[in-house]
């Protein structure tokens, strides 16, 4: 239904999740509540243990951007791989973490879909990059040397991707990617997963431009990013993150004169500030993601760091008078 419905109108994906958590003003017993209570480790900002101990938040926040017009909401599992989780010494809970946050979020677009069965709602299995990089040495000093391989990379990736699948989304994104080797673990990791499981499911790829140099953290171009990714058929391609939309459109704008899939962007709401924080306002965002609209360049758009359902709200009453971005898709991007 996606492939489908990706064609007809340009589909609205949800906002930060993070963004959304920071107002609710948690503390370290909502991150162990019922789960964690006798984890030695510190464990406040592990925002993806909230689909465990506080799920009504999590479901609310969805519901939010639900209600603000999103097609596509994405799991509460940005760091929810064993990589990522053991800096909180919870490599153990992984497989919760991913389960129930898709199980939360299915629940939810559910009841959506079936009060408004003309605007279906999907879910989207998030996963992240992890903390490592298999690209780069973190020591100057050392520049063979790398903290993850591969072969680690992709039996944390399976781990997730069962879990997210076993809890019922609907499709799965390889996001936020600043190292393609790291992707590409990501993405081999699901294959042989849907291999295993006799299942497959769409895949959206979005990478993320770190600076002005217009290349990912691994070095790579835009141009050097999509063909890298080659190998596989995907629902979208895109870039998300780190920049706003202002800085992000001429690295859209070259990523869909080359590619044959449908295009997503998810940019922050503008640079942070002095304070790390967000400023720019769902309107001033609109404005700059004007452009991308008027020159056909979307078939997907949402909102990454700073942005809130009424960010999502204001994307969506402005691509809904715009038609989605026309070009022949083929069986690889």
């Amino acid at each position: 239904m996606l492939e489908e419905l990706i064609h007809k109108r340009i589909l609205l994906l949800d906002g930060g999740m993070g963004t959304m958590i920071q107002g609710y003003n948690l503390e370290e017993e909502d991150y162990r509540a019922g789960w964690f209570d006798e984890h030695q480790s510190p464990l406040k900002g592990n925002n993806d243990l909230l689909s465990l101990t506080r799920p009504e938040i999590i479901k609310e926040i969805h519901a939010e951007y639900l209600e603000a017009g999103a097609d596509i909401i994405e799991t509460n599992t940005f760091s929810g791989t064993s990589i990522a989780q053991a800096d909180y010494a919870l490599e153990s809970s992984v497989y919760d973490i991913n389960y129930h946050s898709a199980k939360i979020a299915k629940e939810v677009t559910t009841e959506f879909t079936k009060t408004n069965p003309d605007k279906p709602r999907f879910v989207a299995g998030a996963i992240g990059p992890t903390n490592r990089t298999a690209s780069l040495s973190p020591d100057v000093n050392r520049p063979g040397y790398r903290a993850i391989t591969f072969n680690d990379l992709v039996e944390a990736y399976s781990e997730q991707v069962r879990a997210l699948i076993a809890g019922g989304v609907d499709l799965l994104i390889v996001e936020t990617i600043f190292d393609t080797l790291n992707a590409k673990a990501a993405l081999f990791a699901i294959e042989t997963v849907f291999d295993d499981l006799k299942v497959t499911l769409p895949i959206m790829i979005s990478g993320t431009i770190t600076d002005a140099s217009g290349r990912t953290l691994s070095g790579q171009t835009v141009e050097a990013f999509y063909i890298s990714l080659s190998h596989l058929p995907v629902l979208s391609i895109g870039l998300n993150c780190a920049l706003g939309a202002e800085q992000l459109l001429p690295h859209i704008r070259s990523l869909s004169a080359i590619s044959n899939s449908p295009i997503s962007v998810y940019p922050n709401a503008g640079l942070p500030n002095a304070f790390g924080e967000y400023d720019e306002s769902p309107d001033l965002m609109c404005e700059y993601l004007k452009p991308f609209l008027d020159q056909g360049l979307l078939n997907i758009v949402g909102g990454c760091c700073g942005t809130t359902p009424e960010h999502i709200q204001a994307i969506a009453e402005l691509a809904a008078t715009y038609k989605p971005r026309k070009k022949s898709v083929t069986q690889e991007i």
